[in-house]
This record gives C-alpha cells, structure tokens and sequence, in this order.
C-alpha cells in the first residue's frame, strides 16, 4: 500500500489530538486539519487549512487535491448533516457514521426511541414539543429529573433539575426561551439516573466492534462535581468502574444490540461509536446518550496510552476488516485536565493571552489546544474550554500529579480548571 495523506475535520482538543495520533503513522506522509487551532500550527508535520468544517463541498475538493486516502470528522455537527454522506457520493474514504446512523447523537428523541425499540437499558423518559403538557408530566413525577434539548447542543443541552422550579424553568427556557434554538424545540424529561458515569467507545466497521481503552469524563464545571454542565471539564483513562464484569455486559447489553439493531433497520454503523453510560451499585450499565464521534475530552488520555497505529485502524474499519486489526495500549494511566476561560460554560471574554505552554513540555506529556489562536503572533484564547493539558504515569496518582504540575506552568487571565480530575479513581 502507497502511504497516503490524512484529512481531520474540527478545530477542537479532540481534533489536535487526532492530528498528533495520525502523525506516528508509518501509512501517512502529512495530516492536514481543516480548520484546526494553534496547537495543529505549531506541531511538526500538521498543517491547518482553513477551511469550515461545514463546507463540505470545499472540503471535499480539497482531499481529492491532495491525495487524502484517509478523513476522518470530529464534531458532531458535520456528521448529522451528512459529510460521510457527500464524501461517499465522491468516492473519497471518510471514517464517520452516514447522516441516517448518526442520528443516535443529532437527535435524543431518535436514540431514546432506536433503544426502546432493541431493549438497550436506558432511562424511562417522555418527549415534548408542546410546554403545556410537559410542566403538567414534571407535576406527576419523582425529582431530581433530567431535562434534554433534543438536537445538537454543544454538550450543554442537558439539565440536572433538583427540585421542580429547576425543572419548569429549564423546559420553558428550551421550549419557550429558544435558548438551545432548534436543538431545544423538542424536549426529554427523564428519569434520573443513581451511579458512576463512564465513557465507553468502540470503533465500528458497520458489523464488527473493536472497543478503545475505556475512560470516564467529569462534566460539571466545579471540584466535587458541582455547578453546571460543561462540554467536559477533563477526563482520564482507564475506568476502574469498567472492571471486567461490567466490561462483558455493557458489550453483551448496550454495544452489539445497538450495531445489530442500526444493521437491522438498515442504517449500519462505521466509525466512533460512544456510548455515554450510568453505572449503579450492582454493575448495572444504562445509557445517558450516544455520541457519533469521539468523546473530548476522553480522546487526549485515550489517544495518550494508544500504541497501535490509528491511521491502519480506521482504514480497516472503512474496507469491512476490522477483525484483522486489534487495538495495543500503554499500560500507564492517563489524565486530561481542561483549562477553560473565565464564566465559561456561560458567556466568557476571548482573546486573552495565553503564557508558558512551552514549559510544560516534559515527556509523556501533552497540552492539546482547544480554543486557541495566534492574533498578531501572540496565542491568545478563542472558545470557551481552551486547552487541555494530558498527561501519562505508572498509576492514577503519579499522573494526576505530573498533570497538575504542568497546569501550574500556564497562566492566561480567568483560566478556570478543576483541581480534582481522577478523584473517582483514586477514591477505589
């Protein structure tokens, strides 16, 4: 096989990460990024190409300029529009799931109907689209409750609501406030769910699995998982939630029946399938939400402790041979911690100036940008979650320590972090 070159479509952390993974491929010769950030600017070997991630025609065009045997798409958004789609129709190879199967993320009603329908263990919900109705359903049920936009909302379309006030106002924002606009235009009520969430990812060929490390994300903005829901505050790898019984169920109840029942009504899966989990006290496994596309920021200690070449394993996914291809993995644990801007996940200032990022570069160590840039040669902040500083060590501690360490290096005006990413872990 002829080396090719690689296309990533994003300009997120999760995205600079991928750009890194593909560069160690001995298959690809140069990893583009359409439009990246100052991360994929300043690493060897990536170029960034400005292009939007939602223009797909230009997109397209541009990997069959330069030769890319190989695109893989990390938002969203993209694939519930249809990229896979489009880049099929041109017969270039793209590693995502068609517009029909991502589905399971663009729209909650869908998902939560697609696992009723194939006896995948979930949450009870209701759906809304008219308010009336569901502040008469919040009357009649236990709280706490969980109130979902139904589309794409940035990660941020999910409300906890402790008593019913939390709730009313969170249903008549969507419903009534257009705060999610036409993610919010329908809404799910469901049950809340008791336990320890994990992040469960495998990659799919359309029939065959093959399950990444396992991880888990910690969402709320605050130490001890307080205020509101983020995008993901930091992340690390592996779970020790997922021990090898629960390991077994969640593949045996959650993953095959979901590929198997997307085969079944005609919409086979190829590409990240993430499979967001609630874990209770007796190793029961639900789902919370699928995601189309990889976890961020699960990717950076995923993608930190993957040893095998990530270029040759989506390739196999994309030509149906998954089951020649296994997934190798550096046996030390991996940590992620977010720096975001100030008032994030609200309304935060961009632009700021970002310092000392070129301190924290020990080995085995890793600061994926996120929301960065250079304006006038100086990097300054451009989104909400900022960087996200990676880290790996021979146990949970050890990285969590380096990590840290390496967070204490880089300052930028408001930078808000958690101070206890891993606590889980180093709990058991």
């Amino acid at each position: 096989m002829t080396n090719i070159n690689a296309l990533v479509v994003g300009s997120g952390g999760r995205e600079h990460a991928l750009a890194w993974s593909l560069t160690k491929s001995p298959k690809v010769d140069s990893v583009y990024v359409a439009p990246g950030n100052a991360g994929t600017e300043l690493d060897e070997n990536i170029e960034n190409v400005p292009i939007d991630p939602m223009n797909f025609e230009a997109l397209s065009d541009f990997a069959l300029r330069n030769n890319c045997g190989l695109t893989i798409i990390g938002p969203e958004a993209p694939l519930v529009r249809g990229i896979v789609n489009h880049f099929e129709k041109v017969e270039l190879p793209c590693f995502g799931p068609s517009m029909q199967a991502a589905q399971l993320e663009g729209s909650k009603a869908f998902s939560k109907d697609f696992m009723n329908r194939h006896n995948i263990p979930t949450g009870r919900s209701m759906t809304f689209s008219q308010l009336k109705p569901a502040l008469e359903y919040i009357q009649s049920i236990e709280i706490p409750i969980v109130i979902k936009a139904d589309g794409l909302a940035a990660g941020k379309g999910v409300i906890v609501a402790e008593n019913r006030v939390e709730a009313e106002k969170a249903v008549q924002d969507m419903l009534a406030g257009n705060v999610f606009g036409e993610a919010g235009h329908r809404v799910i009520i469901e049950e809340f769910l008791e336990g320890e969430e994990a992040s469960f990812i495998v990659i799919v060929d359309g029939e065959k699995i093959l399950p990444l490390a396992t991880s888990q994300d910690h969402k709320r903005i605050g130490d001890n998982d307080t205020g509101p829901n983020t995008g993901g505050m930091g992340a690390y790898s592996p779970a020790p939630i997922v021990n090898e019984k629960v390991y077994s169920r969640i593949m045996q109840e959650i993953i095959l029946p979901t590929v198997k029942g997307m085969q079944i009504e005609g919409n086979y899966y190829r590409g990240f399938l993430y499979a967001g989990l609630m874990i209770d006290k007796n190793e029961n496994a639900r789902v919370i939400e699928y995601n189309c596309r990889l976890g961020d920021p699960e990717t950076q200690p995923i993608l930190m402790r993957l040893k095998s070449d990530l270029a040759e394993i989506c390739l196999a996914a994309l030509d149906g041979s998954l089951e020649s291809i296994s997934a190798e993995w550096d046996s030390r644990h991996s940590i992620g911690v977010v720096m975001a801007s100030q008032g994030y996940p609200g309304a935060y200032k961009t632009g700021v100036s970002i310092s000392g990022i070129e301190m924290a570069c020990e080995e085995d160590i890793k600061v994926f940008h996120a929301g960065t840039a250079f304006q006038n040669g100086s990097l300054v902040s451009t989104g909400g979650r900022v960087l996200c500083v990676t880290s790996l060590g021979k146990n949970i501690a050890e990285s969590q320590q380096r990590c840290y360490d390496q967070v204490d290096k880089i300052s930028f005006d408001g930078a808000t972090f958690r101070n206890d990413i891993g606590w889980r872990a180093l709990k058991r």
